[in-house]
């Protein structure tokens, strides 16, 4: 069984590397470098306890689900590649800056704690004593152990060798234009004006899976525009250890010393300009929750797209055609969700029938939508 990959970030790399482990041959084709889209831009942060939200259900219980996967898939990834892909567990803390935001931790770790996360609220001592560069008029924050990080595109890279080494092939700087059908079927992709036959073609290009040329409808994905930037802190002894949310802005310290402030959310389709009311909101709400990185220096700056949906859901499966698969609309899930979505999709390209896990996930459910409306 021949499968073609249209996408080769972080998603389209662990779907085809778990397809190659098992003899499937496969060919990745990627419009520019692999992982130079949100899987470059993103923080690398596995959030699935502290961003849990009420309506959201059905994606809470994937995104719990993957993280606990997440650090056999870690290990498994770097023996695979020998790079080691950065994965650190101290934990996240979520700030409180004022009385109200301090109401509204509370509130959220209710809910979250009715939905089984781990969660531990601290006083501001308390978490001074965990990150002592916090601001003075702390009100309080919470200590999520279970929600962790990852590098990445170090993650990217270690992929990049373990697809290889398992014997798929990717294709970098190769567009794909349009899905080529044939009877009834999938036929495989064009790339210019060459055909590469497949028995099996997935869609996993992140914010422009919805602009390429299906033989059925495009997926409901669009870019959502994040700027962040990176200040440098002393390696050896920085300045933040735990990744923080700060009602404004979060923090996520990189073993080198690189701190990543991110991320604004605007809806600017493919605008990747930087502004300096963006710099401006980032270095701002980043200040008030750790004055100390006024000093550093800032030494990159950067705009991703986010691949959202019309529910901030994945659309994962099979289409109406056969042979046809969606693997998009991740939002700012991807890397969180990207050991689940490997291995359901995986599955359902081998044994022909729908993992469970993607069950409430299929494009169908926009359709569902509007029918009931």
């Amino acid at each position: 069984m021949k499968t073609a990959i249209i996408g080769a970030g972080v998603i389209g790399l662990a779907l085809g590397w778990r397809l190659a482990q098992r003899g499937v041959a496969v060919e990745i084709f990627e419009r520019e470098v692999a992982g130079c889209g949100a899987s470059h831009a993103a923080a690398g942060m596995l959030a699935a306890g502290c961003e849990a939200e009420p309506g959201e259900a059905a994606l809470g219980v994937l995104s719990r689900e993957s993280l606990a996967l997440w650090p056999a898939f870690a290990a498994e990834v770097e023996a695979a590649s020998g790079c080691e892909v950065g994965l650190r567990r101290e934990g996240t803390l979520l700030v409180a800056l004022n009385r109200d935001d301090a109401a509204k931790l509370r509130h959220d770790m209710a809910f979250q704690r009715s939905q089984g996360i781990v969660l531990e609220w601290l006083t501001p001592g308390e978490a001074r004593e965990r990150e002592p560069y916090l601001a003075p008029q702390l009100a309080g924050a919470v200590f999520s152990p279970d929600d962790i990080q990852v590098d990445n595109r170090a993650l990217v890279a270690a992929l990049v060798v373990a697809f290889r080494r398992a014997g798929g092939i990717l294709h970098e700087g190769s567009p794909v234009s349009r899905v080529e059908t044939g009877p009834g079927r999938v036929a495989g992709v064009v790339v210019g004006e060459a055909v590469h036959e497949a028995d099996v073609v997935v869609v996993a290009a992140g914010a422009w899976s919805g602009g390429i040329d299906l033989p059925v409808a495009r997926p409901p994905v669009r870019p959502v525009k994040g700027q962040m930037l990176a200040v440098q802190m002393d390696a050896a002894a920085p300045l933040v250890r735990h990744v923080i949310w700060a009602p404004k802005a979060y923090l996520v310290p990189r073993a080198d010393g690189r701190l990543i402030v991110g991320a604004t959310v605007e809806e600017r389709g493919f605008d990747a300009r930087m502004t300096a009311g963006g710099l401006y909101a980032l270095l701002d709400g980043a200040w008030r929750a750790v004055p100390g990185i006024e000093d550093l220096p800032v030494i990159e700056t950067w705009v991703g797209f986010r691949p959202g949906s019309r529910d901030d859901a994945p659309i994962l499966g099979p289409t109406a055609l056969p042979g046809l698969m969606l693997c998009c609309g991740h939002h700012r899930n991807g890397i969180l969700l990207t050991p689940v979505t490997a291995a359901a999709m995986a599955t359902t390209i081998l044994d022909g029938t729908l993992d469970p896990r993607l069950a409430a996930f299929s494009a169908g459910r926009f359709e569902r939508l509007r029918s009931a409306a």
